[in-house]
């Protein structure tokens, strides 16, 4: 397992309707979107990433962390997903690839 992944998300839609957990919305519209729903924070909110904007991935044995926003290389904002084993890392990763996919212009 590798303990940073380096994403990079060329993306150019926009999505606008709910998704479930690690999926994204399929909808497609103008605006620079690509919604992913990060998993629950347990706060009772969701939480939404814009993959358009995601500068990295960083994944651990039990942490999950989307950097994003920002003009420089972390300087921007992050997301930290606890995890209870590190293959529900390897799910989320290959969850927010699929995303990514979804949204690339075809």
């Amino acid at each position: 397992m590798k303990p940073r992944c380096l994403l990079a998300l060329p993306l150019a839609f926009g999505l606008l309707a709910p998704a479930q957990a690690g999926q994204v919305v399929t909808e497609r519209g103008g605006g620079g979107l690509c919604l992913f729903e990060l998993p629950d924070d347990g706060a009772g909110k969701r939480r939404y990433v814009n993959l358009n904007i995601v500068q990295y991935v960083e994944l651990g044995k039990d942490e999950f962390k989307i950097v994003y926003g920002g003009g420089a290389l972390g300087a921007g904002y992050e997301s930290k997903v606890p995890l209870k084993t590190p293959e529900e890392g390897q799910a989320l990763l290959a969850e927010l690839g699929k995303a990514a996919q979804a949204c690339a212009p075809k």
